[in-house]
């Protein structure tokens, strides 16, 4: 196996590939939040230059990226945008400015401590 994750017989090993959390903003100044493996291509198929992109954002354009995040894995990355969407806008500007931090921890289920 090669350093760029590429075993022998040419298919990409996914279980070294990072994941990311993004977000960007559209035209008409609304928050996009979305996670995938390639953050540069999403945010080309964002802005209609490649195949793809979300349909909230295609008649949103141009997008423009504010914020992303590494996180290990897929699950992380769906966890922390779920959480990320959950935020109201005062608080997604204030995690782009970096004011306010997320754990990519999983919660303890039934701890009893609300």
């Amino acid at each position: 196996m090669t350093d760029d994750s590429t075993p022998d017989n040419g298919k990409k090993s996914v279980s070294r590939r990072h994941w990311y959390v993004y977000l960007i903003e559209c035209a008409d100044g609304s928050l996009y939040t979305g996670s995938t493996t390639d953050v540069e291509r999403r945010l080309r198929q964002h802005n209609g230059e490649l195949a793809g992109g979300a349909r909230y954002t295609r008649v949103r354009r141009p997008v423009a990226l504010l914020w992303r995040h590494c996180v290990p894995d897929r699950s992380a990355a769906l966890r922390l945008e779920v959480r990320i969407k959950g935020l109201n806008r005062r608080q997604k500007m204030a995690l782009i400015k970096g004011v306010l931090v997320l754990s990519t921890e999983p919660k303890e289920a039934g701890n009893g401590n609300r």
